[in-house]
């Protein structure tokens, strides 16, 4: 049944038709998907409770997975139709690291959104590395370089230090080792042979589920971690760590998440395909609507236990504008969240590219590729064809402004300039060896690593 959305001028009723064109002729009405209770997974939860997936024909039916290899492998196998992803998992998955099948993705979840906390400890013994603004509070954004002599610290007391990210081809993990590096901290290497990540570390990363980070670092398994909100902000309400830096900080409006599905789901059900991603269109459009007038209400939807189940007030820290480093000093980071804003949910082979340049710069490919290579995996995984056809459709119904999506683009963004990255390295995804290249620390050329080492 078509929803109806009311407009009202003065004293006049106007109700305009949710979609003036019939349903597109889904293949597959009914659809199972999946996502991880983080706040990133709000364009799904916004599409079912706003009715945005029943305007086009489909009864979903939104399940949280207990991790993101579970929810890989059930996508890859037809449990789950599509999900909710890591932007790295289907890269990973089509060039065959790790589990192989061919995913795509039609849309970008959102930008930024993830931080890195540390333990009380840690920042106890960072603090008197980081200059103070007049207030007294520390200024940032906050350089791994603080963190040196702590890591240098603990390897003199023989205590390995420890960092959880939340799976190997994560953004946090890639952020994570991007923040270290450009501190001057090595972050380790993966080879064939040993898929530990932790070769030549000075900070040794480990896998912690999302929901489960601030119990680990309570327990001191791990120091600090990398994970998407509110797994920071939950560490700053339970007075167990400092957020130090959010990856806004790192790198201004970088991608995150992307709704993966299988290719063969793409190919037997195309119809099915653009009306999702129609849906999930809309509801990034309600979030970032009106200066962000929709949040407050985002919020209370997240809250559920049935999608993240943490506190509202949480939940609100991040979501709505701002976020709490320690205790009392709330900063102003409007752009924490972006799920529609800056075209955040076209999927721009630049961001693809990206990901694959931190595959290749810690070893995940362990051989060096052309340029072309990148490119040619980019448009095997990101399918922004779909989803223009779907955003044509919204804008041809009322739904969407002409103006909010780039037509002309040939999927690269201008290249990132130097002030919008922590390290001031500048990132043009149409030069990925060239960008491998300027990075200081990591894998170059044709360097592998062999043993236990960096070698050529």
């Amino acid at each position: 049944m078509k929803k109806t959305l009311t407009l009202t001028f003065a004293a006049t009723a106007i109700f305009v038709t949710a979609a003036s064109a019939e349903f597109l002729d889904v293949e597959k009405d009914e659809l199972t998907l999946g996502f991880i209770k983080l706040t990133d997974m709000a364009p799904l939860a916004i599409a079912y409770e706003k009715g945005y997936f029943e305007d086009e024909g489909l009864f979903v039916t939104l399940e949280p997975q207990a991790n993101w290899k579970v929810l890989l492998d059930r996508v890859i196998d037809g449990e789950l139709d599509g999900a909710h992803m890591l932007a790295g998992q289907p890269l990973a998955a089509t060039i065959g690291y790790g589990t192989e099948a061919h995913i795509i993705t039609p849309f970008s979840m959102d930008l930024n959104g993830n931080g890195i906390t540390v333990s009380n400890e840690v920042w106890e013994m960072m603090r008197p590395n980081i200059p103070s603004m007049d207030d007294g509070r520390p200024v940032h954004p906050i350089s791994a370089s603080a963190l040196k002599p702590v890591v240098e610290q603990f390897k003199d007391e023989g205590r390995p230090f420890n960092m959880g990210m939340v799976f190997p081809v994560s953004t946090h993990n890639y952020e994570l080792r991007y923040w270290l590096a450009a501190g001057g901290l090595e972050p380790g290497y993966y080879s064939p042979e040993n898929v530990s990540g932790q070769i030549g570390a000075d900070v040794f990363l480990s896998v912690t589920p999302p929901p489960q980070m601030p119990a680990t670092l309570e327990a001191g398994t791990i120091h600090g971690y990398c994970v998407g909100e509110p797994w920071n902000q939950q560490a700053v309400f339970k007075g167990i760590g400092v957020p130090v830096i959010t990856d806004y900080q790192i790198w201004k409006n970088n991608p995150e998440k992307v709704f993966g599905i299988s290719a063969e789901f793409a190919e037997e059900n195309p119809n099915t395909t653009l009306a999702l991603t129609k849906a999930l269109i809309r509801a990034a459009i309600w979030l970032d609507e009106n200066d962000n007038a929709n949040r407050e209400e985002a919020v209370e939807i997240l809250a559920r236990s049935e999608y993240v189940g943490a506190d509202a007030e949480v939940i609100a820290n991040s979501m709505t504008g701002f976020f709490e480093f320690e205790k009392g000093d709330k900063r102003d980071i409007p752009d924490f969240n972006v799920f529609f804003r800056y075209n955040a949910t076209y999927p721009y082979y630049s961001d693809a590219v990206w990901y694959l340049t931190q595959m290749r710069r810690w070893g995940q490919i362990s051989e060096a590729k052309p340029d072309n290579w990148y490119d040619e995996v980019a448009r095997e995984v990101y399918k922004p064809e779909i989803y223009l056809e779907a955003a044509r459709m919204l804008v041809d119904e009322g739904l969407a402004n002409e103006v909010d999506f780039p037509w002309d683009t040939d999927g690269y963004k201008a290249p990132t300039p130097a002030a919008d990255i922590i390290d001031g390295i500048p990132y043009d995804g149409r030069q990925p060896n060239a960008y491998i290249d300027s990075l200081p620390i990591g894998l170059k050329g044709e360097q592998k690593v062999i043993g236990n080492e960096v070698q050529g």
